[in-house]
């Protein structure tokens, strides 16, 4: 077991924050989560053809690069640390993941590739009207009609539903439930943008109404496949949140070094010292949280469940902190429009929601090992 990052993965780190800096500056991610779609094609063509990021974790037969999830780690945490505005997660975490685990070579083959050169945007559609993130929440309908499947229902909170071109949808059928492919032009599929806190994370309410489906794995697998891509996603939510906790501490700091009030730097106050303090501590304990769950995902071992609810639930509670006390720190600059304090503290806000809030997790963990 590696306890440090290797200096290819560092190189990896540098060239992100590098491309990040330039593509997803504050003034860029401004523009972006005012639009519908919520990014900007030209870099997320740039993205899978200069840096191969889109292709990260799919296998070499299928046009990717074959990393693991220690390095998609390393990217999500820039990218979260650079709020960037773009359908990386449900497309290169979400929907690879699930065409990974689901054990259909026929779909991977088909999809897989188009993820990886960045011209298919893919997402994941499982939560519905009910907001639960189990089993027993997934109530739209599959129903085979010829020699294929119809879906019907309502899923909600869908990441980039919207302006995804594969949308792989859970729904229910006698079997159990079952993983389906729906292509984003489906007849019968109809889509809308949802307004959210986040403006910088898309989300639409996607509803179905007797739409053609795939079937993706075998009938009544999928919530043994989805319970694997949600793993996975905790964790690397896990990593995007310790980067914008890490953006957000760098931000208090350098603010408490330069604001001066009293005649004296506002950092050397003891109020202020502990926040930093704090702050500090708690970002630090979420890095070796999220990074010792992300080895779990790199090496699929047994600890991996418990240790993506441990990750997501400590990882959520630390970027909210540290996004609020950044906001405390820099007093009434840090609650107006102008300040990027408030992007932060929002997509910190909405992180911790979703694929659970820490206290579905900490529930989630104390089942997993036995208490």
């Amino acid at each position: 077991m590696q306890f440090a990052f290797t200096e290819e993965q560092e190189q990896l780190r540098d060239f992100v924050r590098s491309f990040m800096e330039d593509k997803s500056s504050e003034a860029t991610v401004r523009d972006l989560m005012e639009t519908e779609s919520g990014y900007d094609p030209a870099v997320w063509s740039q993205m899978a053809e200069q840096l191969g990021l889109q292709s990260l974790i799919i296998p070499e037969e299928h046009g990717g690069q074959g990393f693991t999830w220690v390095e998609m780690t390393v990217v999500l945490e820039e990218m979260g640390r650079a709020l960037l505005c773009a359908p990386f997660f449900s497309t290169a975490e979400l929907a690879t993941s699930a065409l990974l685990l689901a054990g259909d070579d026929s779909a991977a083959a088909d999809y897989l590739p188009r993820i990886a050169s960045g011209e298919l945007i893919a997402t994941l559609a499982l939560t519905e009207e009910n907001e639960k993130w189990d089993e027993s929440g997934v109530t739209a309908a599959a129903t085979q009609s010829g020699d294929g499947w119809a879906l019907s229902g309502v899923k909600s909170y869908v990441l980039d539903g919207h302006t995804a071109g594969l949308v792989l949808v859970a729904a229910r059928t006698a079997a159990g439930v079952s993983l389906f492919a729906v292509d984003g032009d489906a007849e019968g599929m109809t889509r809308t943008p949802l307004a959210t806190m986040d403006q910088t994370r898309k989300q639409a309410r996607i509803e179905l109404d007797n739409t053609p489906a795939r079937l993706v794995g075998a009938d009544g697998d999928g919530w043994s496949t989805i319970t694997k891509v949600l793993d996975r996603a905790a964790v690397a939510l896990a990593a995007e949140q310790v980067g914008g906790a890490q953006m957000v501490l760098d931000m208090s700091v350098e603010y408490a070094k330069v604001r001066v009030q009293f005649g004296r730097p506002i950092g050397s106050f003891q109020a202020i010292k502990h926040k930093c303090a704090d702050m500090l501590l708690e970002v630090e304990s979420a890095k070796s949280a999220a990074y010792y769950a992300a080895w779990c995902a790199a090496e699929d071992n047994d600890e991996l469940p418990a240790m993506a609810s441990l990750a997501k639930s400590y990882c959520s509670e630390a970027y909210f902190h540290a996004a609020s006390e950044n906001i405390q720190i820099h007093g009434g600059i840090g609650f107006t429009w102008e300040h990027p304090a408030h992007l932060y503290f929002k997509r910190a806000k909405s992180s911790e929601l979703l694929f659970g809030d820490p206290t579905y997790h900490r529930e989630l963990l104390a089942d997993r090992i036995g208490l």
